[in-house]
């Protein structure tokens, strides 16, 4: 009897797993955004973690959706009272993770999914050492340059810049727990990959016990 109370109990902890923080990160130009932008597309019940910046906004973007647009003195006023639970300057613009917006996506019981460059994300490594760190990247360097092209938003000496720390960035691969190659075309697979390693965690045993 006291084994049936001890092995129902040990279900019961199994079937509820804790929210997880999923942290995207690699190159610029991996496609990052475009898998979460996809995934939010679908209807994914999942907190979509909005990031705050200084960099200007480009054409396409909505202000409070793909980034909140600070000014150099509101990001700094943030920062000053704790309210980015990490925080980098990329490219001569800063980018912050709001601490606050993921602490209470978590305490809800909702999974939080965020994109963070390389560089943050090993500050949350240090940080939330049980968050989940998938690693996005293109099948080759050409193609992540072919992309960053596309975008005709930079100088060709900016552009230099991003495929220099780019090669940089892909010695970290060997820090985060999964790989996720988004080919040009095929970014349902890209997200249903990243989607099976959430799905995967959830049976993790240990569950994942994230605290921000």
């Amino acid at each position: 009897m006291a084994e049936d109370v001890i092995a129902q109990t040990l279900l019961r902890e199994c079937y509820q797993p804790k929210p997880l923080l999923v942290v995207l990160s690699g190159p610029s130009g991996a496609g990052k955004d475009a898998i979460l932008a996809r995934m939010r597309q679908l209807g994914r019940p999942y907190h979509f973690v909005v990031t705050a910046t200084t960099r200007p906004k480009r054409p396409w973007e909505q202000d409070g959706v793909d980034y909140y647009f600070l000014s150099p003195e509101e990001f700094e006023r943030m920062r000053a009272h704790q309210g980015f639970l990490e925080y980098a300057q990329v490219y001569g613009h800063f980018y912050g993770v709001p601490r606050e917006q993921v602490r209470q996506a978590l305490a809800q019981g909702k999974d939080v999914l965020m994109r963070v460059d390389v560089q943050g994300a090993k500050t949350i490594r240090r940080l939330v050492p049980q968050a989940v760190f998938i690693f996005v990247t293109p099948p080759s360097l050409a193609e992540l340059e072919r992309r960053l092209r596309q975008r005709g938003a930079e100088s060709h000496e900016a552009l230099q810049r991003r495929l220099q720390t780019a090669q940089q960035e892909m010695e970290c691969l060997p820090s985060f727990d999964y790989l996720v190659i988004n080919e040009d075309g095929r970014l349902d697979e890209a997200v249903s990959a990243v989607e099976a390693i959430i799905c995967a965690e959830k049976r993790r045993i240990p569950h994942r016990r994230v605290q921000v």
